[in-house]
């Protein structure tokens, strides 16, 4: 795990709108996993609060991986060829494929799990280098899920994983806390991969066939794209599902544990104003997600003849 460092609150800068210098147009490089991520309205809306705006003074050259992270590279280095005058990059992957295409062009990242262990950053309070941002510090509470749906299922003995091998370093970090928690909890688990929408459909029936108390659905961009489906597949097969996640549960999931996605996208547009203002990435500390929240479906427990115990609070109730 990181070291430890200062909590800087997200919402500590106003996102309040400015003139930029009349006739500068920005070029904006987007660096994403998935052409849709949850967060890319945040970041489009606190820019705009800001004063920049797309075809009038800001140009975003998004480029996705189509879920296809073996393809960051090249599309890093492809906005490196633009020029861009900064590059945006979504979680962890993106994030590292961007630094290792440029020593010189700003990076701001966006929910990078632990950005000091997947060597990012050498500490959240002086990132050092070109690169700094949000981090989304779901590795940390990747346990906290599991935790959860141990206290929902009556019997929970062996758990399936679902996890995606093309997103290896923050999936392996989310998985080393998700061990942890099952040790404590005396816990099986069996771990199933899936790339893509496709991979999913084929995983579940055999997920099925190992006869699981649960599920656990390790955050991943892919999977929160597919979401919706994942969490039908879950009921269809009669596994209490749970992810560190936001939105999880909101999709049918039984149980979601999350810091919000949508904090670390706004305030992400805030380093993008102060980089392209003159300030130096390697003097911004990179900021931590603070809020959390449990997620509870309802009507999916319902669906698995499943009764919430009084004793969980949660923050937030599925009907």
């Amino acid at each position: 795990m990181a070291t430890t460092a200062v909590v800087y609150v997200l919402l500590a800068t106003p996102l309040v709108a400015v003139a930029q210098p009349a006739g500068k147009v920005y070029r904006l490089g987007l660096l994403s996993p998935t052409t849709q991520w949850v967060g890319m309205d945040a970041l489009r809306e606190g820019l705009r609060a800001l004063g920049y705006v797309e075809g009038h003074n800001m140009i975003i050259e998004h480029r996705s991986a189509e879920g296809r992270f073996e393809r960051l590279p090249d599309l890093a280095a492809e906005l490196v060829r633009l020029r861009v005058d900064i590059i945006v990059a979504v979680v962890t992957q993106a994030s590292l494929a961007a630094k290792n295409a440029t020593k010189t062009i700003p990076v701001v990242m966006v929910a990078v799990g632990d950005p000091v262990e997947a060597g990012l950053v050498p500490s959240l309070a002086r990132p050092g280098g070109n690169v700094t941002g949000t981090s989304f510090p779901s590795v940390e509470v990747a346990g906290k899920s599991l935790e959860a749906l141990n206290r929902v299922v009556p019997v929970l003995r062996s758990i399936a994983v679902l996890r995606n091998p093309a997103n290896p370093v923050f999936q392996a970090l989310m998985m080393q806390e998700t061990e942890a928690a099952a040790l404590s909890l005396g816990v099986e688990l069996r771990v199933f991969g899936a790339r893509d929408a496709e991979e999913i459909e084929t995983t579940f029936p055999a997920m099925a066939r190992g006869r699981f108390d649960g599920l656990i659905v390790i955050a991943d961009p892919v999977f929160t794209r597919y979401r919706m489906r994942i969490a039908a597949l879950a009921i269809k097969h009669r596994l209490p599902s749970a992810s560190a996640f936001g939105g999880y549960a909101d999709a049918g999931g039984l149980i979601a544990y999350a810091p919000s996605f949508f904090e670390p996208s706004a305030r992400a547009a805030v380093y993008v104003d102060k980089i392209l203002k003159g300030a130096k990435p390697a003097d911004l500390p990179v900021e931590q997600a603070t809020k959390y929240e449990l997620v509870l479906n309802l009507r999916t427990a319902k669906a698995l003849g499943l009764t919430i115990p009084p004793s969980i609070q949660a923050d937030r109730i599925v009907e």
